[in-house]
């Protein structure tokens, strides 16, 4: 592409942004990977969303979407391309309060959400960090605190309206476009640019939170432990259990979050009780806390700041005593610098594996591994002797794009029939960012 741009529609004067402009800086780079685009355009509604694309794809170049920029693979900027940033498109709404229908503006924040549902009663599930951006992870999946109770956030979603490849607007919904609403939640960024979803909220009071660091020095046990609690916990307990290496006078760390979603002190503290005993107890915490403090929205800009860029990612159906020892394998050669599990099945595995993109519904927890570039390949050794115990992955944890890993994260049938779609909604393979389909 040429340096100097031709100019943009009407519509969008001032809501471009290229190199030189004050505002640059800001909107060039994700959270994980640094961007230098040729441009950024800055759309406030779906007709300016069709427009921005339009311009981007007449200029031949790269096209990356981007919601929030905090996702792991970098897919939401690029080199010398262009970024349509639809962060503008920000809007909370009530819909029905009786049945607990929302409409959210694909660039509105998951911390933004929660803040405005809060004072109905209501919440969704929507991953552990409040500056993420809906439209990534509602087209995703969406494994949030509340999901081993309610399911993944993709399975509240009612309807999709997003920008097709051509430029078109379409509604996608179970009556209407069925088979693009069944694509979008869990492939949605090979479709169209997504610009509000409607959702299904559910009824929410204060959580229990619960903050406990363990001595990781047996990090095989502690994994197997944490597994079998999980699976016999009640299904209002959603755990997150992440690993660090230790340093010179520091041993390796594991540091276990989780939320009991209810306000019912008795029931929590039965449910969390086994926790504090899985291993060496550092320190702990519990709060009665709103659910938007748990994911608070910090509005601070993306700079490539986070170091950890090369990550894997797997499903497990089952914490095994051979999974266990892989892993705890891996943080102890000091070349995978985190590993962190979350916990899904209970109301995750309650949907039947056809009614979405996403399918995989058998599997009890998911694992994402990181490390620095340098060190990719000893992740990919490590990965290779666990890949025995795994069942799938989710796309979003994972920064590879090779065949295999399109199988793993759309397991047949599923990935013929969106490679059908494609064809259909996305001939020219516009959205070829987000794990290229062909």
């Amino acid at each position: 592409m040429t340096s100097t741009l031709p100019p943009v529609p009407p519509s969008l004067a001032g809501r471009i942004v290229v190199p030189g402009d004050a505002r640059y800086e800001r909107l060039r780079h994700g959270y994980v990977h640094r961007g230098s685009p040729a441009a950024v355009l800055l759309p406030e509604d779906a007709g300016q969303t069709a427009e921005a694309l339009g311009y981007a794809r007449s200029l031949g170049s790269v096209v990356s979407v981007r919601s929030g920029g905090h996702g792991i693979s970098g897919r939401s900027t690029n080199d010398g391309g262009v970024v349509v940033d639809v962060s503008r498109l920000d809007e909370v709404r009530i819909l029905d309060r009786p049945r607990r229908r929302i409409r959210v503006g694909a660039g509105a924040r998951w911390g933004q959400v929660a803040q405005a549902l809060a004072p109905h009663g209501l919440a969704v599930s929507s991953g552990d960090t409040g500056d993420v951006g809906v439209g990534g992870l509602v087209t995703a999946g969406g494994m949030g605190w509340f999901a081993r109770l309610h399911g993944l956030t993709v399975d509240h979603v009612t309807a999709v309206e997003l920008v097709l490849a051509d430029g078109t607007s379409a509604r996608a919904d179970a009556e209407r476009e069925p088979d693009l609403f069944w694509a979008v939640r869990g492939a949605g960024g090979n479709f169209g640019v997504v610009t509000a979803v409607e959702l299904e909220a559910y009824e929410t009071d204060d959580v229990v939170f619960a903050d406990l660091v363990f001595d990781a020095g047996d990090a095989a046990a502690l994994i197997e432990a944490w597994g079998a609690a999980l699976e016999a916990a009640p299904r209002e307990l959603t755990s997150f259990l992440t690993f660090m290496p230790g340093g010179p006078g520091r041993p390796p760390l594991a540091r276990l979050a989780a939320v009991y979603a209810g306000d019912e002190t008795r029931s929590a503290e039965r449910a969390l009780t086994p926790l504090s005993g899985l291993g060496p107890l550092l320190q702990q915490r519990a709060v009665l806390a709103p659910y938007p403090a748990l994911v608070p929205v910090s509005g601070a800009a993306h700079h490539g700041q986070q170091q950890l860029r090369a990550t894997r990612s797997g499903l497990l159906d089952h914490l095994t005593p051979d999974a266990a020892r892989a892993v705890a394998d891996a943080l102890e050669s000091g070349q995978v610098l985190m590993e962190q599990f979350r916990s899904v099945g209970g109301a995750v595995n309650d949907t039947d594996p056809a009614a979405t993109a996403y399918a995989h519904r058998t599997q009890n927890f998911s694992l994402l591994a990181a490390t620095v570039p340098e060190l990719e390949r000893d992740l990919d050794a490590h990965w290779a002797r666990l890949a025995p115990h795994l069942n799938g992955m989710y796309l979003s944890f994972d920064t590879r794009r090779t065949p295999e890993v399109l199988a793993q994260a759309f397991p047949e049938p599923a990935l013929s029939r969106l490679r059908t779609l494609k064809d259909r909604y996305d001939p020219e393979n516009v959205f070829d960012r987000n794990f290229p389909l062909r």
